[in-house]
């Protein structure tokens, strides 16, 4: 009952009459937009010689998620904005969201840890401030975190508060959101990219960014969880802090668009090579978990690119690359050290659908030798854990159909197919199938 009394206030809000581009009233509250997506997927059983404690469960599974949003935003003067957004999650991934690197759900990384509850939650409170450097403007329409209004096209921008990283930084047109693009954490994000976030997703931190015409340089910097995958943040940025720096070249705001990306991190993290030794030494199982100390680094690198092709930049091609050193263990986002991603975007205006498209998208996942050997020796991270492990990279297709039947309302039809779930040759492939309805004011 929660959840339907959360949508429906929600709608009701939504039903009041559109601003326009040009409105914007200084310390009015703005309802900016409500959402709702349910999937609905199932998994098929998997050949599975062993198991250990997150393994990819060996049996047929079908899991449902909900997600529900409701977006605010009030215009303050002096070019600063405040936002508001409020979540809930319900329900669960199959196979308890663990056993692959890629796992086939990106919605329930919302769920955060089993004692969190499922009641709403503050996903985003944040400060911003522009500061135009120039004449020039462009309009912005009303989205969620996007007050409606023109705004500088040349600025430098400010946000400070709690918000999501890759709500600035990693963007791609084409594989950019699991609740209506695709589901695979592989293909709508940089998974090598072990970015500053809790369980559900969210940090505190400062992102500064410099945007010129044809280009954009932004820096983030953002506070730690306390332990790998934890729902609590660390008090101090002087304590641990993830900090990333991106470079956008987009000639013209409607054509193609290249991201380069560089990370580091600085946690309580713990290095495969020294518990490695550690267990070889007294024949025990590696416990990544309990060589955590502070101040060690992880640093990486991603690139990301996106080319539209034709029908307005519906049709289009994109991918991803990503490394990170793989030294000390993985800990906000999943497990992988290596990455590459690719697909493409079909409009669907070439059968008479323009509002639908059907995308296809391919990703290839890696360890360093060291995480590697973890594995093998029967470690567990926070998503892997077979008890062993016959090496090989994990191979990912996904493919999807956008169907929208009316203004709001997208269903998605999904399926993946995945090789060496988890790295591991002895298991799989494993495969899915999903529907996924996606409601949005």
């Amino acid at each position: 009952m929660k959840s339907l009394r959360f949508l429906a206030v929600a709608a009701l809000l939504s039903a009041g009459p559109a601003l326009r581009a040009d409105e914007a009233p200084v310390f009015v509250p703005q309802f900016l937009g409500a959402q709702y997506t349910m999937i609905d997927q199932h998994q098929d059983r998997v050949h599975s010689p062993y198991s250990g404690p997150l393994s990819l469960s060996a049996r047929t599974d079908t899991a449902r998620s909900h997600t529900f949003g409701a977006y605010f935003g009030v215009a303050l003067p002096a070019h600063f904005q405040f936002y508001f957004d409020v979540e809930m999650f319900k329900g669960q991934g199959v196979s308890g969201a663990t056993g692959m690197a890629g796992l086939p759900n990106g919605d329930v990384i919302r769920s955060g840890s089993a004692n969190l509850g499922k009641s709403p939650y503050v996903a985003r409170r944040f400060l911003r401030w522009t500061l135009p450097l120039g004449d020039d403007t462009e309009d912005n329409e009303r989205a969620m975190d996007q007050l409606p209004g023109k705004e500088a096209a040349r600025r430098i921008e400010v946000k400070i508060g709690k918000m999501a990283i890759n709500d600035d930084f990693d963007k791609n047109r084409y594989a950019d959101g699991t609740r209506t693009q695709f589901m695979n954490w592989a293909l709508f994000n940089n998974v090598a990219w072990d970015f500053a976030a809790d369980t559900r997703g969210y940090t505190e931190g400062l992102m500064l960014g410099l945007v010129e015409a044809g280009w954009s340089l932004r820096y983030g910097i953002y506070r730690m969880p306390t332990e790998a995958n934890g729902s609590h943040l660390v008090e101090s940025l002087r304590k641990a802090r993830g900090q990333q720096l991106e470079l956008t070249l987009q000639p013209d705001k409607d054509g193609w668009a290249l991201r380069a990306l560089l990370f580091q991190n600085q946690a309580s993290m713990g290095v495969y090579r020294t518990v490695i030794a550690q267990a070889l030494a007294t024949g025990s199982t590696p416990d990544i978990r309990a060589d955590d100390r502070p101040g060690r680094k992880k640093y990486g690198v991603g690139l990301n690119g996106e080319l539209p092709l034709a029908d307005g930049g519906e049709t289009g091609l994109f991918m991803r690359a990503g490394w990170n050193d793989g030294r000390n263990e993985s800990f906000a986002f999943t497990e992988v050290d290596r990455t590459l991603s690719g697909g493409f975007q079909l409009s669907g205006t070439h059968w008479g659908r323009q509002q639908d498209h059907f995308s296809l998208g391919l990703a290839i996942n890696a360890l360093s030798s060291p995480h590697r050997e973890y594995l093998e020796l029967g470690g567990s991270g926070f998503v892997l854990g077979d008890g062993a492990l016959n090496y090989g990279r994990e191979q990912i297709m996904e493919a999807y159909y956008s169907f929208v039947p009316f203004e709001h309302l997208t269903l998605s039809p999904d399926v993946q197919w995945v090789r060496h779930p988890g790295y591991n040759r002895d298991r799989g492939p494993a495969r899915f199938v999903a529907l996924r309805a996606h409601v949005e004011f």
